[in-house]
C-alpha cells in the first residue's frame, strides 16, 4: 500500500511538473523563486510541518494585500507542498496585487477526514487574527487550489459558516478545533477551483465510485462503495447551495487523473444556484498541463480582482 501512495504522489507531481519545459513556468511564465516573505509560520499553535504556511506580498509600496489562500495538489498524500503551490498558482496572483498564503496540512496518512478542511479552515482564522503583523487585508480572502488543493480549496468554499454535517447516521466536525483563533471566522469570498475531484460518487468513469485503493479511500479510511456516507461528506458537489461565494471552475478535456466530468458536474450545480462566474473547460488541458496557461490565469486574477473590488 506505501509504494501505492507513493506511486500517486509522483504521479501527481511529475504531471503538474510537466507543465512546461524545464527551465520555464507555468504558463510560460519565468520558473518563479519560492522566497516567501514570511516562511515556515505555524498556524495551529504546534511544531507540525503540516501547520506550516508561507506568505508571499506583491512587490508594491501598499500598507495591506487582499489575500488569497492556495493549495498544492498531492491526492491527499503529502503534508509539505506549499513551496510548490507558489510555483504553480502564486505569481500571477502576486503580480495582480494580492498577497498569497501557501499552507500545509495534514496528509491522509497522519490523520483522516475530516483533518484536512480542519487545517484549511484553521489557516484561514489564523490569517484573520494576525492579519496586522503581515500586512494582510482580510476584506476579502480568496482561495484556490490544484487537484486535491482544489478539493480542499472547494469544500471551504462551500462550508462557509458550517459547523458540522451529517449524512445519514455519520456526523463529521467541518470546523475543527485546530488551532488558537476559534473566535474568528473561516469564511472565504471566492473560489478558484483548478481540476479538483469534487463528485467522489462519480469519480471512476464518471459513474461511480474508485476501489480501495483510491487516493479518496485513504482519505476516508476504507473503500468509497462501504461508505457511502463518507463519500458524500468529503464531496463539495453535496453542499452546493445559493449561500455559497462564487466560483470559477477550471478543468482540462484531457485530464486522465481527475475526469474532466468532475469539472462539469460542479459547475452545473453551482449554476443552478447562482454561484459559477465561469466554466473554463480547457481543450486539449491535461492535469495541470495546458490547463495551466496564462489565458486561464488572467481569468483567475481577473476573478479575484472582480470579486475584491466589491469588498
Amino acid at each position: 500500500m506505501k509504494k501505492t501512495l507513493l506511486s500517486t504522489i509522483m504521479m501527481c507531481c511529475c504531471m503538474i511538473a510537466m507543465a512546461q519545459p524545464q527551465g520555464f513556468g507555468f504558463g510560460g511564465f519565468g520558473r518563479p523563486q519560492a522566497n516567501p516573505d514570511f516562511k515556515d509560520i505555524n498556524y495551529a499553535g504546534d511544531d507540525l510541518e503540516a501547520h506550516r504556511l508561507d506568505i508571499y506580498l506583491p512587490k508594491t509600496d501598499a500598507k495591506s494585500y487582499k489575500v488569497i489562500i492556495a493549495i498544492y495538489g498531492s491526492a491527499w498524500f503529502s503534508n509539505n507542498m506549499k513551496g510548490m503551490t507558489y510555483m504553480s498558482l502564486g505569481k500571477p496572483l502576486t503580480d495582480a496585487g494580492f498577497a498569497v498564503v501557501c499552507i500545509n496540512h495534514r496528509s491522509s496518512g497522519d490523520a483522516k477526514f475530516p483533518a484536512q478542511i480542519n487545517d484549511v479552515k484553521a489557516a484561514i482564522r489564523f490569517i484573520r487574527a494576525h492579519a496586522a503583523e503581515y500586512k494582510l487585508d482580510t476584506s476579502f480572502i480568496g482561495i484556490t487550489g490544484f487537484s486535491s488543493g482544489g478539493h480542499l480549496s472547494s469544500l471551504a468554499g462551500v462550508t462557509n459558516g458550517m459547523k458540522t454535517r451529517t449524512v445519514g447516521s455519520t456526523t463529521v466536525d467541518i470546523e475543527g478545533s485546530v488551532g488558537n483563533d476559534l473566535n474568528q471566522s473561516s469564511s472565504v469570498d471566492a473560489v478558484a477551483d483548478w481540476f479538483g475531484p469534487v463528485d467522489m460518487a462519480r469519480m471512476n468513469k464518471c459513474e461511480t465510485v474508485n476501489d480501495g485503493k483510491s487516493p479518496e479511500a485513504a482519505l476516508i479510511g476504507g473503500a468509497p462503495a462501504d461508505l457511502p456516507d463518507m463519500v458524500s461528506l468529503i464531496s463539495p458537489i453535496t453542499y452546493v447551495s445559493p449561500s455559497c461565494p462564487p466560483f470559477i471552475v477550471f478543468h482540462g478535456q484531457a485530464d486522465t487523473v481527475v475526469p474532466h466530468c468532475q469539472g462539469v458536474y460542479f459547475s452545473e450545480e453551482l449554476k443552478k444556484a447562482g454561484k459559477l462566474k465561469e466554466f473554463i473547460s480547457v481543450p486539449e488541458g491535461q492535469h495541470g498541463p495546458v490547463t495551466f496557461n496564462e489565458d486561464s490565469f488572467k481569468k483567475m486574477t481577473d476573478f479575484f480582482l472582480e470579486q475584491a473590488a466589491k469588498k
